[in-house]
């Protein structure tokens, strides 16, 4: 039995090996890197990210070779469409019993990766990773056409349809398309009729949360768009840019 946590085992040898996570001992020691682990196995495992050695082969005749074992048994999860981790709160199906640990988080409400910077809480690791970014400045995807840089990859991808023109969201009504989602959600309430943002002052509703800000400074007063040849404010833009053609003589 081990002394600091009572864990017991059948053989000594394992539990010398379990008291080892107690002690941070890790005596084996990566030649490539330095990176010390427990378990012989554990280096043995690790090494072959230098040596690039991929033991496994998918039975299943795909060609693909994978490392550790247990990356065998994940790969061949996608091979049979096997999901035997279902979610309790929902039903839904996963290959991978992680998967399910990420999910299970909607219902839970979970949110283990803390940024140190804003406090900022997230259910995914690399949610954080991206949201970290904005702390750094890192742009990490570039634009090959204008040199452009995101901080997320779906970003990148959304922005090259402007240089590409594609438009891969079609309404099922009219078979307008869009570039973005988003856009097509947007374009659908009009077919709907569904209007869900409403002003709290008179009730009245709009399609887009834009349009119910734009509203609301009929009731604020808010003129944020600023005339910088007279000093006239504005409550919409586009009032803004009609009136600067006065001092321009734009038409």
């Amino acid at each position: 039995q081990c002394g600091v946590c009572g864990k017991s085992f059948p053989a000594s040898a394992s539990l010398v090996k379990h008291q080892k996570l107690h002690l941070e001992e890790k005596p084996y020691k990566c030649g490539d890197c330095g990176k010390g682990f427990n378990w012989n196995s554990h280096l043995e495992r690790h090494r072959r990210i230098h040596t690039g050695e991929k033991p496994y082969s998918c039975p299943d005749d795909c060609g693909k070779t994978l490392s550790p074992r247990v990356e065998g048994v994940r790969h061949q999860g996608t091979q049979t469409g096997e999901k035997p981790y279902g979610c309790p709160d929902c039903g839904k199906s996963f290959g991978q019993n992680s998967a399910l640990v990420k999910h299970r988080r909607v219902h839970t409400g979970e949110k283990p990766y803390g940024c140190g910077d804003c406090g900022k809480s997230f259910g995914v690791r690399s949610n954080l990773i991206k949201h970290q970014r904005t702390h750094l400045g890192e742009k990490p995807y570039k634009c090959g056409d204008c040199g452009k840089g995101f901080i997320q990859k779906s970003d990148l991808t959304k922005h090259r349809r402007m240089h590409t023109g594609e438009k891969p969201y079609e309404c099922g009504v009219c078979r307008k398309r869009f570039s973005v989602s988003s856009n097509l959600i947007k374009h659908q309430r009009i077919h709907l009729g569904e209007k869900p943002y409403q002003c709290s002052e008179c009730g009245k509703s709009f399609i887009q949360r834009s349009e119910l800000t734009i509203h609301q400074r009929v009731h604020t007063g808010e003129k944020p768009y600023r005339c910088p040849a007279c000093g006239k404010c504005f409550s919409r833009s586009s009032h803004l840019n009609r009136h600067r053609r006065t001092h321009t003589g734009d038409r």
